[in-house]
Formats: structure tokens, C-alpha cells, sequence
């Protein structure tokens, strides 16, 4: 099992920045790929952005691409992805997940683990 937890949520203006962490624990962090998600009211759950277990491989949606950086540190067993550039369309919950069939998937019901989500909202 992988217990995840996001933080960094929160309210700001469209072209401001937050950093989301997601911390996980439970098992080698570094044996799992990791994966940001986002769900808006009333929408599918969405890929957002991937990172393989080194942190040598990413994907982004393309919507989010030159905006949004995943990165990850394993000795502080956490995944962050950094938001710029925010935009009202960005609104929504973050999830982060993890994976551990040793290759970048996009689609949310490939990952196993999952944390509660944290709130994005911006304002125009």
C-alpha cells in the first residue's frame, strides 16, 4: 500500500502560481511512477502531467504544457507539480496518484493509488 496526501491548494487570481506536494509513504516511493490528475464539477477525471520513478520521463495534457513542471524527490519521498501561468479552466480538484507497472500511463484507472485531492480554484 501507498498512502498519498496532497497539499497546496488554494485560492489565487488567473496568471498567479501554486506548487501542489503530494506526499507519499508506505512503500519505496522511487519504485513508482506518479501522476497529477484534476476532476472539475460535473467532468471526467483528467490527466494533468506524469513522471517516471527517476524523474528522466514526463508528459503533460498539452492545455497545461509550458505552464505546469511535475518534478520529484525521492529522498523526501514527494512529487510537486508547479502551476504558473494559472488560468479559470485550470479550476479544479488535484488528485496525485502512483504506479508501479514500470512505465507512464495517462489514464486514471491504471493507477492504483490514490490521494484525497486538494482545491484549485482561480478567479478571473
Amino acid at each position: 500500500q501507498v498512502q498519498l496526501v496532497e497539499s497546496g491548494g488554494g485560492l489565487v487570481q488567473a496568471g498567479g502560481s501554486l506548487t501542489l506536494s503530494c506526499a507519499a509513504s508506505g512503500r519505496t516511493f522511487s519504485n513508482y511512477d506518479m501522476g497529477w490528475f484534476r476532476q472539475a464539477p460535473g467532468k471526467e477525471r483528467e490527466f494533468v502531467s506524469a513522471i517516471n520513478w527517476s524523474g528522466g520521463r514526463t508528459y503533460y495534457l498539452d492545455s497545461v504544457k509550458g505552464r505546469f513542471t511535475i518534478s520529484r524527490d525521492n529522498a523526501k519521498n514527494t512529487v510537486y507539480l508547479q502551476m504558473n501561468s494559472l488560468k479559470p479552466e485550470d479550476t479544479a480538484v488535484y488528485y496525485c496518484a502512483a504506479d508501479n507497472r514500470g512505465y507512464l500511463v495517462r489514464g486514471w484507472k491504471d493507477y492504483a493509488y490514490w490521494g484525497q485531492g486538494t482545491q484549485v480554484t482561480v478567479s478571473s
